[in-house]
């Protein structure tokens, strides 16, 4: 059963393209499937899996209060996995074929004042390597919205700073040209000229745009500590994610009038239901801003 879910695995890697956050989700998921029906069900093939052994294990999870993001996550890593057991001719039949996700809670994303965001992109000091390096990717994220995981692996020949736009690869290694405003475009340049020189290491010679302390590619683990830092020097009281900014700078675009589509193309969206998110966060705030200011409210 083990070497089965590393076929799979293979499978997605090598044929599905997908990105390496989406693969250790799917081995994460089936891990923990396969754990409960060898170990509670004492299931010994996939071939004795049936409709009911799927859904006492969602059962569980939903007993362990998993939330509803995460049980439709597994669902659709068990359904992803029983469909490549079958087409591979390792299973005579597919015991998920009528296991219906549960209803996702959608909650808004939180995201941050167009005066917290000028707090938090102006309190990196540029006194050394690591402040223009940080005030670099800052900047970078709010002026493109991409995802932490893509900014991470950037190189120096994804970024065109005299054409005014970045190519990133998102979900699915799908390439996309996302442009950059002038202020991000001022503070890339200060850190190549000023913070990356002093970073780079002869021991690790690297293309990658953004480096730690070792003259390696800062990891997301890396980028996600300095957030947390620099949140408290600039004195932000919300609870920052590293896709705070990316949730910024879409509901920021839309407030100001951007096209819903084309705020969908540079997030790297595939489906635009994904983007409308936002629209629902723009009525919110125009709700509070009427309530706050109308005499009438």
């Amino acid at each position: 059963m083990r070497d089965q879910i590393k076929d799979f695995i293979h499978y997605l890697v090598v044929e599905r393209g997908l990105s390496s956050n989406t693969i250790v989700s799917y081995e994460r998921d089936l891990k923990s499937y396969y754990q409960f029906l060898s170990e509670e069900e004492n299931i010994g093939s996939f071939n004795e899996v049936s409709r009911l052994h799927i859904i006492q294990f969602l059962k569980k999870l939903k007993d362990s209060n998993k939330s509803s993001k995460t049980i439709a996550r597994h669902t659709a890593s068990i359904r992803s996995f029983h469909q490549f057991l079958l087409r591979e001719k390792a299973a005579g039949s597919d015991p998920s074929v009528q296991i219906e996700s549960p209803q996702i809670e959608r909650s808004l994303p939180k995201i941050l004042s167009l005066e917290e965001v000028e707090k938090l992109l102006d309190t990196p000091l540029l006194t050394s390597p690591f402040g223009y390096r940080d005030k670099a990717m800052l900047e970078l994220l709010y002026a493109t919205g991409i995802r932490v995981s893509e900014m991470i692996q950037l190189n120096l020949a994804d970024v065109h700073l005299t054409m005014g736009f970045i190519r990133c690869y998102g979900k699915g290694n799908k390439e996309r040209i996302v442009p950059i405003g002038r202020t991000a475009t001022e503070a890339i340049t200060s850190y190549i000229e000023r913070g990356r020189v002093h970073l780079l290491s002869a021991k690790h010679p690297t293309d990658a745009l953004f480096l730690n302390h070792h003259g390696k590619r800062i990891s997301r683990q890396g980028f996600w500590k300095n957030l947390k830092k620099i949140t408290i020097q600039a004195n932000i009281k919300k609870e920052l994610t590293p896709h705070t900014l990316r949730h910024s700078f879409a509901t920021h675009l839309l407030e100001n009038g951007a096209d819903l589509r084309a705020v969908q193309e540079m997030l790297g969206h595939a489906d635009i239901s994904t983007t409308q998110i936002y629209t629902h966060v723009t009525k919110t705030r125009l709700k509070d801003v009427y309530k706050q200011f109308h005499p009438r409210a």
